[in-house]
């Protein structure tokens, strides 16, 4: 459906899922955020004339009360908590600072991070950690639970997970509860699949970790990629 043949009230959010957040004006966020317009306005138009009140400055409307929203035609008090919620989380994120991703510059590296997650297993996980171009940690996500003796991986929801998070490198492991590190010939066969797949579509296979309660043995390290 075209967005002209839309009501007006939902073009704003129609036009985010088409073409994204960043092709929204402040007046088309500012009427998502209050929903609905007014029985003269539509949400847009509404928008429009509260953010022109304040020189189209959200640290000016930042500034207004409750009781000052509601002074305008077609804005109650939940659609001026909306308007305030919504410049309140914006301030707190801006006052916060984006947490840094770890990074990964050893197989001791992903074995501290995934360690938390599969030394202590009585059955088998598959893990993966998605990394980006600077082998930074992007997502880290279980892909499968097995039984006692295997668990065994689907590659396409592995590189699904890759691309949703836009990876260029991936680590995966898995746990052997009997404590043995060394890998079952369905360990290097799935691990050269994975390997395989990440040639096809760009992503690198970095390592493949076997972790055990208290140590870890890395594809890498044994020169088994």
């Amino acid at each position: 459906m075209s967005i002209k043949f839309l009501a007006e009230d939902d073009r704003p959010r129609e036009k985010f899922l088409l073409k994204g957040r960043n092709s929204l004006s402040d007046s088309e966020l500012l009427a998502i955020i209050m929903g609905s317009g007014s029985r003269d306005e539509t949400a847009v138009e509404l928008a429009r004339k509260i953010l022109a009140s304040v020189d189209n400055n959200w640290h000016q409307l930042s500034l207004l009360t409750i009781k000052d929203l509601t002074k305008f035609k077609g804005v109650g008090e939940v659609k001026a908590i909306s308007i305030a919620t919504a410049l309140e989380i914006g301030r707190r994120r801006a006052s916060q600072e984006i947490p840094e991703k770890p990074q990964i510059s050893s197989s001791n590296d992903a074995y501290q991070i995934l360690k938390f997650h599969l030394a202590d297993l009585r059955t088998e996980e598959f893990w993966a950690i998605f990394l980006n171009q600077s082998n930074k940690v992007i997502h880290i996500s279980q892909l499968t639970q097995g039984g006692i003796n295997q668990s065994i991986v689907d590659i396409r929801i592995l590189f699904k997970n890759a691309l949703d998070h836009f990876a260029t490198g991936i680590i995966v492991a898995h746990n052997h509860p009997s404590g043995n590190l060394k890998p079952s010939s369905e360990d290097i066969h799935i691990t050269k699949k994975i390997k395989e797949a990440g040639v096809l579509m760009n992503i690198q296979l970095l390592d493949h970790l076997i972790i055990t309660q208290n140590s870890y043995l890395s594809f890498a390290d044994e020169n088994l990629l």
